[in-house]
């Protein structure tokens, strides 16, 4: 079944059928001069006229029937080596595909190609617009996203409890717990620390007044008068305010130091003491041998995929932001860095040289099985419709060249006699 023609196939169409009438009105011109000086005679100019008009329908008949050839049988006659396309469709895609293959495709070709583009220079221009740089931010947010949606959970999961507990167990904590104590007590954490824990037990003891005063009285002698009781709560609840309150003041206070000396201490102990080592790593594997690390990871792992997609579908995220930061980072460096523009080319030119070594056998197979896959009256068709028009000019110079041949030769003959 034909297909219906649109769009450039019907002015396609259109230019095709003119110049086949331009070509066909030239031979049946020839046609009409030979048949009318062949009642004048041959001699003189008329010799002239009428070898030319001969040799002119021959030239523009053979050229009609070379092109002709090359899309159907001219006249519905089989002759052996017409219809060319349509009966060698298949050789010709192969060929096709293997001139686009050596050609085109080479390694040495795609990779002087790419390297003539400078990407690093485009790149860095293109990455320099705001625009541009927004949008590779969002593209690769939305990559993120679509990433953990491909994951499976299950072994995403199996996977951190397995490199959590791998790596931990290879690593001994009390080193790690050594170097962390003297961290604390070089940055002053352990201070802060210390005076978090006086601030929460003053808070304490005052929300929790009633019950200690209770308490008291519970374990006083039976004979201890009540208003005695009172008098020791309020002393000991006075004292141990008044030894709060001195220390939170003063920064140089004894207990102040005998903490920092006893961290060092532990430190040292830490990294020394092999049966206190023993014992570290011993709270170690009991931790991560209790099912709430497993609990806290799988929910690490859903509180991740939660915000990433919430980061990625708001554009005022601090996800898109950095994202986007980084990009105009990575712009300005290529900008500033002529030295790093060279090697993105480098990589881009080794990137094109790999990918045509390895898939130009598959767009060479591709070409071949797509044309294998046309219908032949269709293809046939097709391609007259792009190239047909053109080759009417080789109908119209084969009977203008046949002409001149004409004359040429009978001007030859006479000549010679």
């Amino acid at each position: 079944m034909t297909a219906v023609l649109v769009g450039d196939d019907v002015r396609r169409q259109s230019e095709l059928r003119r110049m086949k009438f331009v070509a066909t009105g030239f031979l049946v011109a020839a046609s009409a001069v030979f048949v009318s000086f062949q009642w004048l005679g041959d001699d003189g100019w008329q010799g002239y006229v009428q070898t030319a008009a001969e040799a002119a329908m021959v030239g523009g008949l053979a050229d009609w029937f070379a092109v002709t050839a090359l899309f159907r049988h001219p006249l519905g006659l089989r002759i052996p080596h017409t219809a060319i396309i349509p009966t060698r469709k298949d050789q010709i895609g192969a060929s096709l595909g293997a001139f686009v293959d050596d050609n085109f495709l080479h390694s040495d070709v795609v990779a002087e190609r790419v390297a003539g583009m400078h990407l690093g220079n485009r790149f860095a221009s293109w990455l320099s617009d705001d625009d541009n740089a927004e949008l590779v931010a969002r593209r690769v947010a939305d990559g993120l996203v679509a990433l953990t949606e491909l994951l499976d959970d299950d072994a995403v999961q199996e996977l951190l409890q397995s490199f959590v507990d791998h790596r931990l167990r290879r690593t001994s904590a009390a080193p790690v717990l050594a170097r962390a104590l003297d961290a604390a007590v070089e940055s002053g954490q352990d201070q802060a620390a210390l005076d978090a824990i006086l601030v929460g037990l003053e808070r304490m003891i005052v929300e929790n007044g009633v019950v200690f005063r209770r308490k008291i009285h519970e374990e006083s002698p039976w004979w201890v008068p009540e208003a005695i009781d009172d008098r020791v709560f309020a002393k000991i609840v006075s004292g141990v305010h008044s030894f709060i309150e001195d220390v939170l003041a003063d920064p140089a206070h004894e207990i102040r130091l005998h903490l920092s000396v006893k961290m060092a201490d532990l430190a040292a102990r830490l990294r020394t003491d092999p049966a206190l080592q023993q014992r570290v790593d011993g709270v170690r594997d009991e931790l991560l041998e209790r099912p709430e690390l497993r609990l806290w990871l799988e929910q690490v792992w859903s509180d991740v995929e939660s915000d990433l997609r919430a980061a990625a579908a708001n554009p005022a995220s601090s996800l898109h932001i950095r994202l986007q930061a980084g990009v105009a980072r990575v712009a300005a460096r290529l900008h500033d860095d002529p030295a790093l523009r060279t090697r993105l080319d480098g990589y881009a030119g080794r990137l094109a040289r790999y990918a045509a070594e390895s898939s130009s056998s598959e767009i060479r197979d591709l070409i071949t099985t797509t044309v294998a896959k046309w219908d032949a009256d269709e293809t046939s068709r097709r391609i007259e419709l792009q190239v047909g028009r053109d080759l009417q000019y080789i109908r119209i110079n084969g009977t203008v060249v046949g002409a001149l041949a004409g004359v040429a030769i009978h001007a030859a003959a006479q000549a010679l006699g």
